[in-house]
């Protein structure tokens, strides 16, 4: 027997709703930003899912909020962020809060530099993340023996997002008439270099051998800062900005210490010249002393067949991938833990200490 059922103009609405809903309803994703360099990172990101026809909101746990673009969306307070119901939290940084809706994925904010031990830096776990999308081998067999000890967390080999515009045929090498050095440097004081080369670097930047382009890390001291702003002329130029891509592209040789910023560079199949490096390998030419700079630098001009054989060793194990579309596989990461791994994943530890401490700075103290 058949049974013929006759629905109400309210049911067959409510039916047209939840078909749209399912069908058409745009996917929406949370970028959580800490510092100014998340924009480099995530940007290539939210290009992928606007050409997917899907959402991205922006929250600032930090500065720079002013770097956003009339098109990029801002939510500015908890309530906003639980109404726009992420389905996933993009996250560049250590951390995140717990009681922000969706998925917590970790897209990281640089390459393990060896600033120090990878258990308590690159490496360490804080309960936070449900996802880690690794940027290359070096990265990912760490955290594959860290997610089979842990389990409450998955890891993908994507690539990363702001290396995408570094791979694009649509750049072309930019014209100069000379080398162009690209200076940079950590902020940790023990660690940078911009104090010990300051003198070196205005006494280099006088002639014309080479232009010079300094830029630091956005938490560089103020008084460093102020300091190579000074040595500004016809040969040096400091730079502040929220993308370094350009300025890896038009560079030929980086000098730096123990900044992630210079594995980047490495990608591009460049020398670095490195100033007492922690952690020195083989495709670096690493000095101790100032006076060493000027002739480093000559010596990376040249390119020397072993040190770039031993560059493109680095390079392939850090971040393989070269085909500007590692933020697609992100992407396509996250969906996948979405729809096959979420429902089987066990509960992320209390975290209460962490948790806590969030919420007293926030000020926001529900648990649900």
């Amino acid at each position: 027997m058949i049974r013929v059922v006759q629905l109400d103009s309210e049911s067959v609405q409510n039916q047209h709703k939840l078909y749209f809903t399912i069908f058409f309803m745009k996917k929406r994703y949370l970028f959580f930003i800490s510092q100014p360099y998340s924009f480099a990172i995530l940007r290539p990101l939210q290009s992928v899912i606007w050409e997917r026809g899907d959402e991205v909101g922006w929250y600032f746990d930090g500065p720079g909020a002013h770097y956003l673009r009339p098109d990029e969306k801002r939510l500015f307070t908890i309530e906003e962020v639980k109404q726009y119901q992420p389905r996933a939290v993009f996250v560049p940084g250590n951390r995140v809060f717990d009681f922000f809706p969706g998925v917590k994925v970790e897209v990281f904010h640089g390459f393990p530099a060896g600033k120090r031990n990878q258990t308590r830096g690159h490496f360490r776990i804080r309960g936070f993340f449900d996802l880690y999308c690794t940027q290359g081998p070096a990265a990912t067999r760490p955290f594959m023996e860290l997610a089979r000890k842990h389990r409450y967390f998955k890891v993908r080999e994507t690539g990363w997002p702001k290396m995408d515009p570094l791979f694009r045929n649509d750049h072309r090498p930019s014209a100069h008439d000379r080398p162009v050095i690209l200076y940079t440097s950590t902020f940790t004081r023990e660690l940078t270099c911009a104090p010990v080369l300051l003198d070196t670097i205005r006494s280099l930047s006088r002639d014309d051998r080479w232009r010079w382009l300094v830029t630091f890390h956005p938490r560089m001291d103020e008084e460093i800062v102020r300091q190579y702003r000074s040595i500004q002329g016809d040969h040096l130029q400091f730079i502040e900005t929220d993308d370094v891509i350009p300025l890896l592209r038009q560079a030929d040789v980086m000098v730096s210490d123990t900044s992630s910023i210079l594995s980047e560079f490495l990608l591009l199949h460049k020398p670095v010249v490195t100033f007492r490096n922690r952690k020195p390998g083989p495709y670096l030419i690493d000095i101790h002393r100032p006076k060493e700079l000027s002739s480093a630098i000559e010596s990376a001009l040249s390119r020397p067949p072993a040190l770039m054989d031993e560059i493109r060793t680095y390079a392939d194990l850090i971040h393989p991938y070269r085909d500007g579309r590692s933020s697609e596989r992100v992407l396509d990461a996250v969906e996948a833990f979405i729809e096959n791994d979420l429902p089987h994943m066990p509960r992320k530890p209390l975290n209460l200490f962490r948790r806590l401490k969030l919420r007293k700075r926030m000020r926001y103290y529900h648990w649900k």
